[in-house]
């Protein structure tokens, strides 16, 4: 499919790009999307988390009174659960949520999170740019003649480049990545998703059968 090509002031040029339409244009695969992003998101936690259970928790393990006879339940420890500082029963422990996916499955959620974007008309072209300084108000104004201001944005370059990383740095609802680091869940929680020209090519490379 053939898409406009739109410079940073926001007015398309007379340039278009023609995109692969089995990256950006295939029939979406929800349940590849589901278990991408549930990979994604199961990564990023720490998996620190921990409780103090009875062979943790400190206190006697001194019996309180005799196993029968006194008309109570019985009662091993001061650590017992039911007490007052006392153990935790079945706490949560120190555990890795990290787990595996297929390639191939992870780049189909990758090409169905991209045509859902096309198709809702969230995606945009932009031709090569940079800022000749790294100024926040050089990328406050591109967001602004996309009017784009508050919303979240991904814009999405071909390799790094500082001024216009360091331009969007302190706005928080927008993200600056490289197309290799391009993941399902980035394309998702974008509002709008910003491509420059030059990376479509390393896009398709990356994503081609």
């Amino acid at each position: 499919m053939e898409v406009a090509i739109y410079n940073i002031k926001g007015t398309a040029t007379a340039q278009q790009v023609m995109l692969d339409d089995s990256v950006f244009a295939i029939e979406p695969n929800d349940h590849a999307i589901y278990l991408d992003v549930k990979q994604y998101l199961a990564n990023q936690r720490q998996g620190t988390h921990s409780s103090l259970e009875k062979s943790v928790v400190s206190g006697s393990t001194k019996k309180l009174h005799k196993q029968k006879g006194t008309g109570g339940s019985r009662k091993g420890s001061i650590k017992n659960p039911l007490y007052r500082g006392g153990a935790r029963i079945f706490g949560p422990q120190p555990r890795d949520y990290s787990f595996k996916l297929n390639k191939k499955l992870k780049k189909l959620a990758r090409k169905s999170a991209l045509s859902y974007k096309i198709k809702d008309e969230q995606l945009t072209i932009l031709e090569n740019f940079s800022f000749e300084t790294p100024k926040t108000k050089n990328f406050t104004e591109l967001m602004k003649n996309f009017q784009l201001v508050g919303k979240k944005v991904l814009l999405v370059v071909a390799s790094p480049d500082e001024n216009i990383i360091l331009a969007a740095r302190n706005l928080k609802r927008v993200k600056v990545m490289n197309a290799a680091e391009l993941n399902t869940y980035d394309i998702l929680n974008a509002t709008r998703l910003l491509i420059t020209e030059g990376s479509i090519k390393e896009i398709e490379k990356i994503h081609q059968n």
